[in-house]
């Protein structure tokens, strides 16, 4: 532990400096509210988020600086909709209004990961939050615009490692460090870009980034397993597992990066090039064997570009290609147990039209290609090749208050397991419909309908062996179907009177919802578990206010809640769908001032009791939040110290929607310090 202080204490230090050249940072760099965030990511024709038709928002970099989670399903847990996988700390993917895995697409500046996050939880997401500048999060079917693995949603992470404008003053970045007192972690990242000159007529910004993660083992609360695992282990045959309390073993992490780029800048746009790079090594807790570890890395390299002058009906090209290398080998003590390698390149050219008496349109081509390969005892999906190729248009038309859209997509899939002798092929049709109205100054309605359809992965069509990360026997099934969604999305966003209100709700019947469903049998030794399609449907509401109470001094006090359901069912008396969260609600207060901001939060989460077959049920909790952040130079300046508290009372707290949920529960008290310059 004293070595760890001591390597954040020089992290620290090393921050510091940034505060002389902090005077360059604007006021909108050190608050997070920002009234009027643009959207990019739920269509190619950019909105701003109150205008939004579907259920989309925004996290800036100071959200996500103040939240300084390992993963980015811990990041984003606290949005509304939004919950995580918690496979440990390292492994955390986002779960959005209940779905998972396959169809949810977690994006780097709108491709893919070009990782194996999605084949299996205990898979760590290849996108680094310590260096992202700013998340969108858009809720409910992508797929027009992203393809099937955004069928439940998209997150897309931008960390600027492609510069796309001038640094203001030539220079501009951040860094920043952090030390925690739950799981002895230290952490450092920092970034920037700096302006080189001109070549050929244009400006070449370079941009360079890296980041570094230590923690040990978190500590809890109570027992690691719980009350119910406890006495389900009692009535089992055989040894019972050993009561561990205090902390959840094997659960420490390593993980350090960094990545490079280069743009040239230019009056109507830009083009430019980046490497990345991802070493981590991370516990996994939970697991039969002891010592479970996962030595993961990833190479990465990226093309982007944009222009913006007018060509043909065109206003704006957009470009984004992206190839990766991705290895991660499965430790078992010294011994390699199994090996995942996906090799695969991906890409999106997107055409904008100009404006023509309230008609605009944008139309694109996305492609993509995975090879896959797991070598080892693990080794529950054959290899494989997967080629994609999608091309989608949207139509949009706005009269008066009234906005209208009108998207569709096709999408050829074809997946080889040539060692097995399996292939398929898929052709996939989507379709929307969207309204939206603005009745009145400041109040926005919008109702999207749609029609989606989603080709199985991989995975969901050969797997056939054993799974220990799920403790399962895993068996796919080659003659799936496409699995198709039929649903309705609607929102309100309101801003009256110092309060801002967005509640949407959806509704979504699915036909082949294809679900990994125990069958009752067992297959070395374990439960097998097999993906059939059964018709489905999803449906709640996420809602969220925030509100400007009162003045205090030198203090400007407002308050936020959100509230979030979900139910997701079997048709035909078939039950509950598994692992799925429970209702919740965020209250939180806060007090900003020039030098000094104030919060506090409680999270309240019901106990989930509408149980799939051999599900456990799950208790509800309250975590309580708190949270100080000093800027000794005030907002015009970027130093900033936070200091949080997280879940102060001690609370012992599980997610329902973690496979790992009875043995390893959310982290217990944690203190953390962090030091933030930007320049």
């Amino acid at each position: 532990m004293k070595q760890k202080i001591l390597s954040g204490v020089a992290a620290i230090a090393v921050c510091a400096p940034a505060a002389g050249w902090a005077h360059a940072a604007a006021q909108d760099e050190t608050h997070s509210h920002i009234d009027d965030e643009i959207i990019v990511t739920g269509s190619p024709i950019a909105h701003p988020e109150h205008e939004s038709i579907i259920a989309a928002s925004v996290l800036n970099e100071d959200d996500l600086a103040s939240r300084g989670e390992a993963s980015i399903g811990e990041l984003l847990r606290r949005e509304p909709g939004i919950s995580s996988t918690f496979f440990g700390p390292a492994a955390s993917r986002p779960v959005i209004r209940g779905l998972s895995g396959d169809r949810v697409s977690v994006l780097d500046a709108g491709i893919g990961s070009i990782d194996a996050s999605s084949v299996s939880d205990d898979h760590a997401v290849a996108v680094e939050p310590a260096t992202a500048k700013r998340i969108e999060i858009v809720r409910g079917a992508a797929t027009l615009y992203y393809g099937s693995s955004a069928a439940g949603g998209v997150v897309n992470v931008f960390d600027g490692r492609i510069p796309d404008a001038v640094p203001k003053n030539g220079i501009s970045g951040a860094l920043r460090t952090s030390i925690a007192s739950v799981d002895e972690s230290v952490e450092a990242a920092g970034g920037g870009d700096i302006h080189l000159g001109k070549f050929a007529g244009s400006d070449l910004v370079f941009h360079l980034d890296g980041f570094y993660r230590n923690t040990d083992d978190y500590e809890i609360p109570g027992f690691a397993r719980s009350d119910a695992q406890r006495a389900a282990d009692a009535l089992a045959p055989g040894p019972v597992a050993p009561a561990i309390s205090g902390v959840v073993e094997n659960s420490d992490l390593e993980t350090k990066g960094g990545s490079a780029g280069a743009s040239l800048i230019f009056d109507d746009g830009f083009i430019g090039f980046s490497g990345k790079l991802v070493r981590s090594n991370y516990a996994v807790p939970g697991a039969e064997e002891e010592g479970v570890r996962i030595d993961l890395t990833q190479d990465r390299f990226d093309i982007m570009g944009e222009y913006d002058g007018r060509f043909l009906i065109f206003e704006t090209a957009k470009l984004r290609i992206g190839y990766a290398d991705y290895v991660h080998r499965e430790l078992e003590g010294a011994e390699i147990g199994t090996t995942f390698r996906n090799e695969g390149y991906e890409g999106r050219l997107e055409l904008i039209e100009r404006e023509f008496g309230g008609f605009r349109g944008a139309s694109g081509v996305q492609f993509k290609h995975r090879d896959f390969e797991a070598i080892g005892d693990e080794a529950f999906t054959p290899p494989n090749i997967t080629d994609q190729i999608g091309v989608f248009t949207v139509r949009e038309y706005e009269k008066d208050n009234w906005h209208f859209q009108l998207s569709g997509r096709y999408e050829h899939t074809d997946t080889n397991a040539g060692s097995v002798g399996l292939s398929r092929t898929f052709d996939a049709f989507s379709i929307s419909g969207g309204v939206g109205v603005e009745p009145a100054e400041n109040i926005f309605l919008g109702l999207n309908i749609l029609r989606t359809e989603r080709a199985p992965a991989a995975e969901e069509l050969f797997s056939d062996g054993p799974h220990l990360a799920t403790n399962a026997f895993e068996q796919g099934d080659p003659a799936l179907g496409k699995e198709i969604a039929r649903g309705l999305d609607a929102t309100v966003h309101t801003e009256l009177g110092g309060v801002t209100l967005t509640v949407n709700g959806f509704y979504t019947d699915y036909k082949d919802f294809i679900a990994l469903i125990p069958n009752g049998a067992f297959d070395d030794g374990l439960p097998v578990f097999q993906f059939v399609a059964r018709d489905a449907i999803y449906k709640g509401f996420e809602t969220e206010a925030e509100a400007d109470l009162f003045s205090l001094g030198a203090f400007d006090v407002s308050g936020r809640a959100q509230v979030d359901f979900v139910r997701a069912t079997f048709k035909n008396g078939g039950g509950d769908i598994p692992r799925i969260p429970p209702l919740r609600s965020i209250l939180g207060l806060e007090a900003a001032s020039p030098h000094l901001d104030l919060r506090g939060e409680v999270e309240l989460a019901a106990a989930q009791k509408n149980l799939a077959a051999f599900e456990l049920p799950t208790g509800a909790y309250t975590l309580v939040n708190l949270a100080a952040t000093w800027r000794p130079g005030g907002e015009d300046h970027g130093l900033s110290f936070q200091l949080r508290a997280d879940n102060l009372t001690n609370e012992e707290a599980r997610l329902h929607t973690s496979f790992l949920k009875d043995v390893a529960p959310l982290p217990g008290r944690n203190v953390k310090l962090t030091v933030r310059g930007v320049f």
